[in-house]
This record gives C-alpha cells, sequence and structure tokens, in this order.
C-alpha cells in the first residue's frame, strides 16, 4: 500500500498530457508543481474553471479573448480621435469589456436579442 507522501509525488505524464497529484492545505491553498509553471510561463494570475466536476486552471494571458486592444485601437483611429486623447479613450473602452462580456453571457440563456448599444452600456445606464 502506499503511503500519502508517495501518493502526492506521483505523477503521469504522456505526451502533453500531464497529471500530478497535489496537496490542498486547510486553507485551500494549493501549489502548482514548478514544472508546470515553469512550462506554462504562469506569472502572478491565473484563471481557474470548475466545469462539471473537473477544476481546470490556465495561466491568466490563456484567454485572450478579454483583450481587444488593437481592434479598440484601429476603432478609435477610425473614429478620428486625436492622438493626445487615444490612452483615455482605449482605457474607457476596455474597461468597458468586461461588464459587456459578462452581459453577454448571461444573456445566451435569454431568447431576447442583444444590440451592440445595450451590450456596451453602463448598468447604472440600464
Amino acid at each position: 500500500m502506499a503511503t500519502e507522501a508517495s501518493k502526492e509525488n506521483r505523477s503521469v505524464t504522456h505526451m502533453d498530457h500531464q497529471k500530478k497529484r497535489v496537496t490542498v492545505s486547510s486553507k485551500r491553498q494549493i501549489s502548482i508543481p514548478k514544472e508546470f509553471y515553469d512550462d506554462l510561463n504562469i506569472k502572478n494570475e491565473i484563471i481557474m474553471e470548475k466545469i462539471n466536476d473537473n477544476l481546470v486552471i490556465k495561466p491568466a494571458d490563456y484567454d485572450n479573448y478579454e483583450d481587444f486592444t488593437e481592434e479598440i485601437l484601429h476603432d478609435l483611429i477610425a473614429e478620428g480621435y486625436p492622438k493626445d486623447e487615444l490612452v483615455d479613450k482605449l482605457k474607457e473602452r476596455k474597461q468597458k469589456m468586461q461588464p459587456a462580456l459578462d452581459r453577454l453571457i448571461a444573456d445566451t440563456d435569454s431568447e431576447e436579442s442583444m444590440t451592440i448599444d445595450r451590450l456596451f452600456t453602463d448598468d447604472a445606464e440600464d
């Protein structure tokens, strides 16, 4: 019978699939194995998802769907904003992205169609 320590250190590796058992502390904390951390180039944040009975951890920069910087910048230039206003306008629009994505996700169950204007409206304006 394997001891608890040997269970924790067991790992399985198959091509691009690596699996390792890690401990969860009494404060619900885990440590990402160094080789996973290094291989995935994890910085100071991760994305953690619960999908059915699975917990998926990804580097925070894995989901680039939240970053539309280039597209927003192209739009601002096309809209004629002067250089000295571009940074402020870019920040303003990027701040509206996550709430808009959250509304879009929440409304996927709704039969009502959503307009672009409604998607990017502040909650206070609703």
